[in-house]
């Protein structure tokens, strides 16, 4: 019989995509998912750490996971899992860490678990990481607009902010690997797509020369069956005269840009 998994998620746009990329690996690899409810055998709680708030709910959702089965697994993934590894490790509700560099280890962790590998923390010197890691999606499950997680990371260090520490140093996905997944949701009948990030105007500052949002943008404009492309929070600094007007020469790309100030 498959395991049950149950997934719940906190936080960012990017969180979300990063959700989905997990639920659907955990489906490939043969778990069953269900509700956030009694009765899983695996709880994954998308964790995030951007307020003390969200440090708060992500605490309560681990501790609700453990009362609502108390064998089950609970892990911790994500931005608080990343800065507060070690803390978790004291809280005995939790059984496996994985940090915001690792998602892409769930499945093998849990795997690793069941074979007798007992509690484990999965975390990086995430400040260190220059390479993005390989999340991908196929397919947004009853819907039509689907996230498309381009970049990782902040290199602005602002000094209210924890999101570098959280999340690293600007990473980027190369525009083909974009353009591909584009594709793929587009033959599972997405129309429109969301490109998003965590400091998605510095997308293409690790990458070489002509691979800027300006270039992703077109190059995803160009996927056929998209219909409508979209852009998460943009920085009001990096919006220039010459960027509006290549936006206004898109037609797929909604005339809406949402302004973080």
């Amino acid at each position: 019989m498959s395991r049950k998994a149950a997934l719940h998620n906190l936080g960012c746009k990017v969180n979300s995509y990063e959700l989905e990329a997990m639920q659907q690996a955990l489906e490939t690899a043969g778990y069953r998912i269900v509700p956030f409810e009694p009765g899983a055998d695996v709880y994954v709680i998308n964790t995030c750490t951007v307020t003390n708030i969200a440090d708060r709910k992500s605490r309560q959702m681990l501790h609700k996971a453990r009362g609502m089965n108390p064998d089950a697994v609970v892990v911790a993934v994500g931005c608080y899992a990343q800065v507060r590894g070690k803390e978790l490790e004291k809280d005995p509700a939790i059984d496996l860490i994985i940090g915001s560099d690792r998602k892409g280890d769930l499945v093998q962790e849990l795997e690793r678990y069941f074979a007798g590998g007992g509690r484990r923390t999965d975390t990086s010197e995430i400040r260190k990481d220059r390479e993005i890691e390989k999340l991908e999606t196929d397919r947004a499950e009853g819907h039509t607009r689907a996230f498309l997680k381009v970049q990782d990371g902040c290199n602005q260090f602002c000094s209210y902010c924890i999101i570098p520490y959280a999340r690293g140093r600007v990473r980027s996905r190369k525009i083909a690997d974009v353009v591909q997944e584009t594709e793929r949701l587009v033959a599972g009948g997405v129309q429109e797509g969301v490109l998003t990030g965590i400091h998605l105007c510095s997308y293409g500052k690790d990458l070489g020369e002509g691979e800027d949002l300006s270039a992703l943008i077109r190059a995803v404009h160009q996927v056929e069956g998209i219909c409508r492309i979209r852009l998460g929070s943009l920085e009001p600094g990096s919006i220039n005269e010459a960027f509006v007007k290549n936006m206004a020469e898109l037609p797929k790309v909604c005339p809406h840009f949402h302004l973080s100030l």
